[in-house]
């Protein structure tokens, strides 16, 4: 009967996969703002913050770096993502159906859904260095890529199970819980990062700018670390969700707003969580590598225990949940949106099950500031697509939802977009030494470019060719 029940309670979530999300489902300011901050006061801080640490940024270009970064994130989600969200009030996969056509756009839901599994995947190896605290297991180091115990597998897969629980109850429950853990962590992250400062040195405010510089961010990256600069951390703190907000695929989520200015909500996110919570975690990482005489081992799990006790493995454990449960939701809908008819919790399912096979293998953590800047990389061209297909598409004398009007299934122009501006990506990368968390911003004028050049060929051809030219 129970079984029943639950299953009769999930096939009822009703998630709006091909339709717009009707008026008397629309959400306020509450739903985006606790979402926002849990989201981004999360796993992936416990590990960002000391990775930039290791990388040796200075304590100037850390902290006017996130300002600035933090900064264009937010005028990405307000001013590029949510206004399209609040205008159409379909997912990303459904738009994009209707723009590219059903198999190119299956093969992007593949690739997407593979880049949020690997992400979430990263959250719950965060929560689990957490929960292996009790039981001693051995935890992974910078180096390591493979799981080094059976016992590191277990609480993967026990992590794993929760997080995707959650997730397969819908966005509803997934921002219920967000909004929940969200006030709690960002006290545990404050807390413990102020309670070490003594230990550092740090007896007023006065001293604390001293310190920064000289014990936490000393401009000196760790052995077999590159050397990162203001640059490296405006970009990254802008383009690390680049997926989310000019890649678009938050037009899944904020579809549900009843404003599009509720954009400006992930300025919690980047504020409280990237910008508080990525200097607190460098403060504990600081702290722990002069303790350990500068030891390889990174386990956000045992770093957060070391400086707030049960209360900081307890943060660690959440903050993995509230990054992986909507992670896994994301790539929830990008599969189920392949064969609509599928029931998104099941699907749902499935994207956890492979989530957590891939978040056995540390590596998914100890390279995550190259992994969120490559799977931001890969997704942005069909986010410059869209932008282009709704603003500027209609300026040409021609048609946007291509794919939909030409009743066609492949758009050759969105595909030539997505293709050539990873080549261009790539060949910066390969013969012009242009690190991964720069090549963003030109990757987006071209695909942009390309988009609105191949469309405007190819659309002008099948009119010429309509009237016999």
């Amino acid at each position: 009967m129970a079984k029943t029940s639950i299953k009769g309670h999930l096939d009822s979530v009703e998630e709006f996969e091909r339709v717009p999300v009707p008026e008397s489902h629309w959400k306020g300011w509450g739903s985006f703002i606790g979402m926002y901050a849990g989201e981004h006061t999360a796993g992936t801080e416990f590990v960002i913050g000391p990775l930039f640490v290791a990388h040796g940024v200075s304590a100037a270009g850390l902290i006017f770096g996130l300002l600035a970064g933090n900064f264009l994130a937010v005028l990405s989600w307000a001013f590029l993502c949510a206004p399209i969200a609040a205008k159409k009030r379909l997912t990303l996969y459904y738009m994009l159906e209707k723009i590219c056509g059903k198999k190119l756009t299956a093969i992007y839901n593949v690739v997407n859904a593979l880049m949020f599994c690997f992400l979430a995947g990263a959250m719950i190896a965060v929560s689990a260095t957490a929960v292996g605290i009790p039981f001693g297991l051995s935890m992974p180091s910078l180096s390591d890529w493979l799981p080094n115990s059976a016992g590191w597998i277990v609480a993967v897969f026990a992590i794993g199970a929760i997080t995707t629980i959650v997730a397969m109850f819908g966005y509803n429950q997934v921002a219920k819980f967000a909004s929940i853990a969200a006030p709690w962590m960002i006290l545990v992250f404050v807390a413990a990062a102020v309670a070490v400062l003594p230990q550092m040195g740090v007896e007023s405010v006065s001293d604390f700018w001293g310190v920064a510089k000289e014990k936490i961010w000393t401009g000196v990256p760790l052995e077999g670390q590159s050397k990162f600069t203001f640059w490296h951390v405006m970009f990254f703190a802008w383009f690390c969700n680049m997926a989310m907000h000019i890649g678009m695929a938050d037009l899944s989520i904020l579809r549900y707003a009843k404003k599009w200015y509720y954009g400006f909500s992930s300025a919690t996110g980047m504020y409280v969580g990237h910008y508080i919570a990525w200097v607190a975690s460098g403060i504990l990482y600081s702290l722990f590598l002069m303790e350990s005489n500068f030891s390889t081992e990174f386990a956000p799990g045992p770093i957060a225990y070391r400086a707030a006790g049960l209360a900081g493995a307890l943060c660690v454990i959440i903050a993995g949940w509230t990054t992986a449960n909507p992670t896994i939701y994301r790539a929830g809908l990008a599969l189920q949106s392949i064969r609509p008819k599928w029931k998104t919790w099941k699907v749902t399912m499935v994207v956890g099950m492979i989530t957590t096979a891939a978040a056995c293998f540390p590596a998914l953590v100890m390279k995550l500031l190259d992994f969120v800047a490559l799977y931001g990389l890969i997704l942005m061209p069909m986010g410059a697509v869209i932008l282009m297909d709704i603003y500027l598409i209609p300026r040409l004398g021609i048609k946007s939802n291509y794919a939909e009007t030409y009743k066609k299934s492949f758009s050759m122009s969105a595909a030539l977009a997505w293709i050539l501006t990873l080549g261009f990506s790539l060949f910066l990368n390969l013969y012009f030494g242009v690190e991964i968390f720069f090549l963003g911003l030109p990757g987006w004028f071209v695909a942009a470019i390309v988009y609105m050049v191949m469309s405007l060929l190819i659309q002008k051809s099948k009119l010429r060719a309509s009237e016999g030219v």
